[in-house]
């Protein structure tokens, strides 16, 4: 068993308390509030943001020139791929993606940023490879399992959705977790222990994302801005 395979193997629960999740369950069965719609996509733009930026940490990171082709692809991904199911849901709520831009970070959304950047900084490759994993496999299993519950029609509400985490986004998740696997297979016992740990909770993380969306999270005291 490889070392993806292992930590995928202890995170079982959270993978499938993702899939259980009352946002999950509302992609699957068409039902989800506007305001939950419009508060996922306001925080997934500014946390896809900061995962480039951890792309480009990574890329200061590496020493070959195929790995920094892997990054510099997966950004060109989000760049260019990744809106599609953002606009999938700004249909659905009835908004423009353009809107949707600009807003500040939930407590849950923030949270995950500063692990992901904390990692970025402060560990190794990968560490940082470990920690940015469980956003894309997380959302592969999702969309793999409801098209194979759903089978949903091109009417689905979020049909578009289903489809593209269910299917395109799926090579991401396989050139992550080569590179973790190739990383681990070097690295000696302390690191590995801190990878599965940052990827352990990465997992805690995208369950809160998911929460933070459907509640609607904000801070609990609303910051104002200073009045000079």
């Amino acid at each position: 068993m490889n070392f993806t395979e292992e930590v995928r193997r202890e995170a079982d629960g959270l993978f499938d308390a993702i899939y259980e999740h009352p946002f999950v369950r509302g992609i699957a069965e068409g039902k989800l509030e506007r305001e939950q719609l419009i508060h996922y996509v306001k925080q997934d733009y500014e946390y896809l943001n900061a995962y480039m930026r951890i792309y480009g940490i990574a890329i200061s990171k590496c020493t070959r020139r195929e790995d920094i082709e892997m990054f510099n692809e997966q950004i060109g991904f989000i760049l260019h791929s990744e809106v599609h199911p953002h606009q999938n849901f700004c249909t659905a709520a009835g908004v423009t993606y353009e809107q949707m831009q600009g807003y500040p970070l939930a407590p849950s959304a923030h949270h995950y940023i500063k692990h992901m950047l904390t990692v970025a900084h402060e560990g190794s490759l990968g560490e940082m490879l470990a920690a940015l994993l469980p956003c894309p496999w997380t959302y592969l299993e999702i969309g793999q399992r409801l098209i194979e519950e759903v089978r949903p029609e091109p009417s689905h509400p979020f049909y578009d959705w289903i489809q593209f985490y269910g299917g395109l986004a799926g090579d991401t998740t396989v050139k992550l977790r080569k590179q973790v696997d190739l990383w681990a297979e070097e690295a000696g016992a302390a690191e590995r222990e801190r990878m599965k740990e940052h990827f352990m909770h990465s997992c805690q993380l995208e369950y809160l994302f998911w929460d933070m969306a459907y509640k609607q999270e904000e801070w609990p005291v609303p910051m104002r801005a200073a009045v000079l």
